[in-house]
């Protein structure tokens, strides 16, 4: 697993722009609206995915009405217009593979957005399947390592089903299944103050990309990225540390 956190690096780097941007309450809102569809109602006490939500709203200070508000659109007691979850798949330059999470009330939108975003990048939207099996989902949390040292934290995450535990140059990177992030993630909590913790979809393999390539996927993936319907985007690419730094 260990290398695929420059884009973690980035996405870090990509949050603090977009909340300078007010856009980071619109991402917490269509992770919470999800959660509460498709994790099992508005109970954050019976619903993981949206406690997670919840937290993350929270530790960019979205305002506890906003959160409220949020759920009740997502559960029907407020009147909001239908939302589709999508995903849509392609290839970027250099042969590099990107998925794209959305949340839309208009599918024909957001579509013709992310082609457009594909294609003044030098790359392709394919159709569904086509590069989604290069990839599984993981939970991805992070402590930074001034915090707590490697082996209370490998206890704490073991203890509660974690897979395993990267040394990523500031931070200790742990890595569960879906199924045990929750418990992962709570665990941890009772011992340290987490950094970043959320669902990530990890490349199986990945493909290094350089010169005018690497400038071209990490335009897409920027480009996809400022998409107002889009909540996050993925590709199996490694990039030179130079071109990384200034991706935000």
């Amino acid at each position: 697993m260990a290398g695929h956190s420059k884009w973690s690096k980035i996405k870090r780097k990509k949050a603090v722009a977009d909340q300078k941007k007010g856009k980071v309450f619109t991402r917490c809102i269509h992770e919470i609206t999800v959660a509460v569809r498709e994790g099992g109602g508005g109970d954050p006490g019976h619903n993981a995915r949206l406690a997670l939500a919840i937290d993350n709203a929270k530790a960019v200070n979205m305002p506890n009405d906003n959160i409220d508000r949020a759920i009740k659109r997502a559960t029907g007691e407020i009147k909001s217009d239908e939302q589709y979850e999508l995903t849509y798949e392609g290839y970027g330059p250099g042969g590099v593979a990107v998925m794209v999470d959305v949340l839309t009330n208009n599918k024909n939108r957001t579509v013709s957005e992310v082609r457009h975003a594909f294609s003044k990048s030098g790359g392709t939207l394919g159709e569904n399947g086509s590069v989604g099996f290069l990839f599984e989902k993981k939970g991805v949390l992070s402590v930074k390592k001034e915090l707590i040292g490697e082996e209370e934290l490998m206890e704490a995450a073991l203890e509660a089903g974690a897979e395993d535990i990267n040394d990523e140059e500031d931070v200790w990177e742990i890595i569960t299944e879906p199924t045990q992030f929750h418990a992962v993630q709570e665990n941890i909590k009772k011992h340290v103050e987490l950094d970043t913790a959320e669902l990530m979809m990890i490349p199986k393999n990945k493909v290094e990309v350089s010169g005018k390539d690497a400038e071209q996927i990490i335009r897409l993936i920027e480009n996809l990225d400022d998409l107002d319907d889009v909540l996050n985007v993925w590709a199996n690419c490694e990039v030179p540390d130079e071109l990384e730094e200034g991706a935000a």
